[in-house]
């Protein structure tokens, strides 16, 4: 049996934590609702030492998301995050030019 992708809160808390209050704070509350949901998916396979972005679904390569996809640019206080959201639910969140995240599955 398969096991479920892990949520994000679980692995990466605090950019979970930071991504609800900017989202809430932009007046995006579906979003923010469905941020606490999102399951890290698919790591960014680029090698780019500034990128930590991720999936939060399955998606084809080079396929565009279509309608109802909107870029949602967020404010942190540190480097950057961008969520393509697709009918409201947020597919990738890009994470960028930020200190390292601490996953918490590989530390203790």
């Amino acid at each position: 049996m398969d096991s479920e992708p892990p949520l994000v809160r679980e692995v990466f808390p605090d950019l979970a934590d930071e991504s609800v209050a900017l989202l809430e704070d932009d007046e995006e509350r579906h979003l923010a609702i469905c941020a606490c949901d999102l399951r890290l998916f698919a790591e960014c396979r680029c090698t780019d030492d500034f990128c930590q972005s991720f999936g939060t679904g399955p998606r084809r390569k080079r396929e565009p998301y279509g309608e109802g996809h909107r870029a949602v640019t967020l404010s942190p206080p540190e480097g950057m995050l961008l969520l393509d959201a697709v009918h409201a639910r947020a597919r990738y969140v890009e994470v960028l030019r930020r200190s390292p995240m601490r996953d918490r599955r590989r530390t203790p």
